[in-house]
Formats: C-alpha cells, structure tokens, sequence
C-alpha cells in the first residue's frame, strides 16, 4: 500500500509521515489496505479550477474524489491496478471550516480524506438521500476506527475546542 502525498502550499507545514500514516489507516479502515492512493493539498484557486473543469460548479469546494478504477479503458479494465485514485483537498477551506465547526484543523483533514476515499469506493451522496445516509453512516464508523486522529498539520490558527 502506497499514498503519494503532494502538498502546493508552503504556507502551512504538513506533518507529511502523520499525513501518510493516517491515509494508510483510513485504507485499512475500509477495506483498501492493498491499494495506492494518490492525495493532494491545494489551495481554493486551484479546486475551484477542478471543481469547474470536471463537475461544472464555478465554485471552491473542500473535497474532491477521481476514481481510477471507474476510469479505466474497457481495452485495459483486464488489467489490474492498485491505484484507487486521487483525493485533492482544499487546505485553506479546511482551516474555515475546521475554525467555523470549533474543530481541530486534523479532525477536519481526517473526515475530509474520509469523505474522499469512501467517494473512489463508490460512495456517493449525490446520488439519493438514502445513499447520502449509507455514506454519513460509513464516514461516522471510519472516523471511530481511526481514532484518535494524530496531529498532521502545524498551523498556528488552529481554533479552540467548543466548550459545551
């Protein structure tokens, strides 16, 4: 099992072997700990460009999923690959939303890379409500196998824990 990490931004160091090591544990936690992954964190600019190029939606997104299994020629869906895709995430909108929900900014990476990988599984919210629950319901049991989430991201904005 093989994650390939590439980071854009320079602004906030990433723990890359905490980062790889959580990826690592997500696939296991799924099912995939054979497969390669593929994991990107960019910037706003950079995902709204994607989000607008393959979903049509001129808008920044968290999160984006691109399967490699699905995408695989019929001419060549014989021959095997570990690859399950590429997971890109948006690292500024996870700082936002991380500090919005009064979260950890690596709790917040952590459902994101979740999110991404159950979506190169076949997850897919989109498609109806009930397949919405089925992914929220495997997210939520996934995010309780890999806890606690380690600390994979050092950023002096990371926001104070909700005190309830």
């Amino acid at each position: 099992m093989a994650v390939y990490l590439r980071v854009s931004l320079v602004r906030y160091p990433v723990r890359r072997p905490s980062f790889i090591r959580l990826a690592h544990r997500i696939l296991m936690a799924v099912g995939e700990a054979k497969s390669e992954l593929s994991l990107e964190l960019i910037g706003d600019a950079r995902i709204r460009r994607l989000n607008r190029e393959y979903r049509q939606q001129d808008q920044v997104t968290d999160v984006l999923a691109f399967p490699i299994r699905e995408a695989v020629a019929p001419q060549v869906r014989n021959a095997t690959t570990n690859m399950l895709g590429d997971v890109v995430i948006s690292l500024p909108t996870a700082i936002r939303q991380a500090q919005e929900a009064g979260r950890s900014i690596d709790d917040e990476l952590a459902t994101l890379l979740v999110h991404g990988v159950l979506h190169l599984c076949g997850y897919d919210h989109e498609r109806s409500p009930r397949e919405a629950v089925r992914m929220s319901r495997r997210e939520q049991h996934v995010l309780q196998m890999i806890s606690p989430v380690p600390r994979v991201i050092m950023c002096s904005r990371q926001p104070k824990k909700k005190v309830s």
